[in-house]
């Protein structure tokens, strides 16, 4: 806003006409983002993406999971956002816990979720 000498209320109401014509969104925290053309979006949290890798993979119980820094390069976030998701899979019994320096391992398959 500063760069363009806007207000805040102008800004708003252009991000508002670029989520019409499908090239802007909002996100948490009050800010927007610009869609690129083409550009698929998941919109499911971070940890449900990361337990789709088990399926996806064929990964079986006891099979070797990626490292945290592996998945942050992979999903374009940084790895203590990774951590946070992969804690939560270990916390619903998904994933056997790393640690530092040790090789996560799958412990269950998770179910597939049916959209409708």
């Amino acid at each position: 806003m500063r760069d363009h000498g806007v207000s805040r209320g102008v800004a708003l109401r252009a991000f508002k006409v670029l989520q019409k014509e499908g090239l802007a969104e909002p996100v948490r925290g009050g800010r927007w983002r610009v869609v690129r053309a083409g550009e698929a979006t998941d919109h499911r949290p971070l940890h449900e993406r990361i337990a789709e890798i088990i399926l996806v993979e064929g990964l079986a119980a006891g099979a070797q999971f990626p490292s945290a820094s592996e998945l942050a390069s992979r999903f374009g976030v940084s790895r203590p956002t990774v951590s946070k998701a992969l804690d939560r899979l270990e916390a619903v019994g998904v994933l056997t816990g790393g640690g530092q320096g040790k090789v996560r391992t799958v412990r269950a398959v998770p179910a597939r979720e049916e959209r409708s």
